[in-house]
């Protein structure tokens, strides 16, 4: 599986310190991603196949998912010194600060072990107020990792949830090779951006990347920024991959996009449901509401961003819908709430496996209080925190929809 590394650029010069040995990038070191697309650089991790990106020439999907959000290098080695070169696309707003860089996260036999940042790449500069986009390239960068315990090991490097990145080589002082399946429940979950990362601090410490570990499962990280609104193509995705258990998180997209109505939303999700049960008829199948958002609680869509404080690196967002609009059919969450649970319900009654969760319990009010929302939509560290322990004990805890079942 090892080629050593003779002709990769600049790699003659760091041999001369290391005896590097480079590793194809390919499936069996990479989890979390569905398919590989070969770029000029080396790959390109996606989290939507070909054929759903097809379906939705919409740039902010096509951002979103490739953004790695719970893709991550697994490999077992006794190497002390690894170094990973990538190509990333950092997301810029015009007249805003520079966001802080996309981090790599290093477990070391499960357990956090240091934490990186590649320099370079390409810049996405967006104008906010016009929708403009300005693409600037940039150079391939190099994440370090050295000193790490001269025994075998189990490596897991969790790629940015907020950069695009292309992985152009791995290098490393010692043999590696895949880690066996250790007979882990697959949780395959979709969401929004709040399970995407928004604003997590890295990316195992997302709340999915967090429950996940809590519970003890492989993670499959579905959430898209800004697009979970029920496409048909992403329930055949969920339909056709392999899992063990299965959550999808309704609600927040579709209020904050205004994109459906009250007609049209209970039958979209019921079709949604039907595709994933065309491909997992009898796999734990959680629907979970939105959490709370004080703006949309009782006031419609669409949010609209609060440009007053961008300067200062402070972004908000309003709610502009009507609450008098309701009536008439325009989604808020407490209405989206309420149809979900009434679906499940109805839908629970022939199909067993099938289970809701208000995302209050996740982050309610009292939570609210709290830890506020800095955006007035998007959770900061310390509540993806929260959010992913209490799921981890509500879900996957006992008596949960995803605890083990005895045999």
């Amino acid at each position: 599986m090892n080629d050593r590394l003779d002709d990769v650029p600049g790699a003659r010069t760091a041999a001369r310190a290391t005896d590097w040995i480079t590793t194809p990038i390919t499936a069996d070191v990479l989890r979390g991603a569905l398919e590989l697309e070969r770029t000029a650089h080396g790959v390109l991790p996606h989290r939507l196949p070909a054929r759903a990106r097809a379906q939705c020439p919409d740039g902010q999907l096509a951002m979103a998912e490739a953004q790695p959000s719970g893709v991550r290098l697994v490999f077992r080695t006794r190497a002390t010194s690894i170094e990973l070169d990538a190509l990333r696309t950092k997301n810029a707003y015009q007249g805003a600060p520079p966001r802080p860089d996309g981090v790599y996260d290093l477990l070391v036999d499960g357990r956090p072990a240091g934490q990186a940042r590649v320099t370079g790449g390409n810049l996405l500069l967006m104008d906010m107020a016009t929708g403009s986009v300005e693409h600037r390239p940039g150079p391939v960068g190099t994440v370090r990792f050295s000193g790490l315990p001269d025994h075998v090991k189990d490596i897991g490097i969790w790629l940015p949830h907020n950069e695009i990145t292309e992985l152009v080589a791995l290098r490393t002082d010692a043999p590696v090779e895949p880690v066996p399946d250790g007979g882990h429940r697959k949780w395959l979950h979709h969401g929004s951006s709040i399970s995407h990362g928004s604003d997590a601090a890295s990316p195992s410490t997302t709340w999915p990347a967090l429950a996940g570990s809590l519970g003890g499962v492989e993670l499959t990280n579905l959430g898209l920024s800004g697009s979970a609104l029920l496409d048909p193509f992403t329930a055949r995705v969920l339909r056709d991959t392999p899992a063990d258990l299965i959550s999808v998180k309704i609600g927040i997209n579709l209020v904050n996009t205004d994109l459906m109505r009250l007609r049209a939303f209970g039958p979209a999700v019921h079709g949604f449901l039907d595709t994933v049960r065309e491909g997992h008829p009898t796999t734990p199948l959680l629907v979970v509401s939105p959490i709370l958002c004080p703006i949309h609680e009782d006031t419609p869509g669409p949010s609209t961003p609060d440009f007053s404080d961008l300067g200062a690196g402070r972004l908000r967002f309003l709610a502009a819908g009507d609450p008098a609009e309701v009536a008439t059919g325009k989604l808020t969450l407490n209405t989206v709430r309420d149809e979900l649970a009434r679906i499940v319900t109805q839908r629970a009654a022939d199909d067993p496996n099938l289970h809701h969760l208000d995302g209050r319990e996740l982050y309610g009010a009292a939570d609210f209080a709290e830890l506020p929302l800095p955006d007035q939509l998007h959770p900061d560290a310390a509540t993806h925190r929260r959010i992913g322990e209490r799921f981890a004990a509500l879900v996957f805890g006992s008596g949960g929809a995803f605890a083990r079942r005895p045999a």
